[in-house]
């Protein structure tokens, strides 16, 4: 896939008219992430995932939404990594992105509380977003994964599989709708979301911190965005938020993170990398209530 994803890259920069003599991977996991040296551009190329993952959206669909609500969010003056083309690029049958390179501190050292306590600032400039989006896009696969999701000893046992389908049939009304969800919970704001945990998303570069990765903004309640961190990075959150998480929503999100986690068990075998993050928060949920206390 890798080998796959930078030769797409460099013939696609090419065809934009960029120079690119040295194209060199700078990260690969969901995507394949390319500096088309000695251009200041990064291509990000995401994989095709197996049949039980792959995203009904046309990928140039979800690309071009994460294209057009960063570009609006830079004009309104947020730090955020650019886009250096304005649409996606299609080839040899992928679609990817092109941004303005950044160079990242390597000397910084991680500070989640620090990220999840600027992530309100996100949040008040992303709810002011003039676009539409869809409803919580990140939770459409775990329906679908968990159909066709086989156990793996060690991994996913079996009883997980039936409580994680049990639980589903329970949560999926609340989860897959505005509607639904506003009827469960009518008090609690939904707004735009950056989607994919943007206190992991907030790099440190030589120029200072950039948000980064929108590739999964949708609407949903701010707790999505906190899902799966823990009450400490929530307590961070808190403090800098005008309206602080809702608990009941937020053990909710929590809940909803750990079956989209869990329902990336086939990519093992493709990313090893992944079992220990799997283990993690299969661990986590074994430990929550059934349906987050709703079932």
């Amino acid at each position: 896939m890798t080998d796959t994803a930078v030769r797409a890259a460099t013939t696609a920069a090419r065809a934009l008219g960029l120079t690119v003599t040295d194209p060199t991977v700078l990260y690969e996991a969901f995507s394949t992430v390319v500096h088309l040296k000695p251009s200041p551009v990064v291509a990000r190329v995401p994989l095709n995932p197996p049949g039980s993952l792959q995203d009904p959206e046309p990928a140039v669909r979800r690309q071009q939404r994460e294209l057009d609500v960063v570009t609006w969010l830079s004009e309104q003056g947020l730090p955020t990594v650019r886009p250096s083309h304005p649409v996606p690029v299609e080839h040899d049958g992928l679609c990817m992105t092109f941004w303005t390179y950044v160079e990242v501190d390597q000397a910084a050292e991680p500070d989640y509380a620090g990220a999840t306590a600027r992530v309100p600032e996100l949040h008040a400039q992303l709810a002011q977003y003039p676009g539409e989006l869809p409803w919580m896009t990140p939770l459409r696969l775990i329906g679908p994964g968990l159909a066709t999701a086989e156990a793996v000893p060690g991994l996913l046992e079996q009883e997980d599989l039936v409580r994680a389908r049990a639980e589903w049939n329970v949560l999926e009304p609340i989860l897959t709708s505005q509607s639904g969800f506003e009827n469960a919970f009518p008090s609690v704001t939904v707004q735009p979301l950056h989607g994919d945990a943007p206190s992991w998303n907030l790099i440190t570069t030589v120029d200072g911190p950039l948000w980064a990765d929108f590739e999964d903004v949708t609407i949903g309640p701010r707790e999505w965005d906190l899902a799966g961190f823990g009450p400490d990075l929530c307590r961070a959150y808190n403090k800098t938020a005008t309206t602080p998480l809702d608990p009941d929503v937020q053990q909710l999100m929590d809940l909803a993170r750990a079956l989209q986690v869990l329902v990336c068990t086939p990519l093992v075998p493709q990313f090893p990398g992944l079992a220990d993050g799997i283990r993690l928060f299969a661990g986590q949920w074994r430990s929550m209530p059934f349906a987050a206390g709703l079932g």
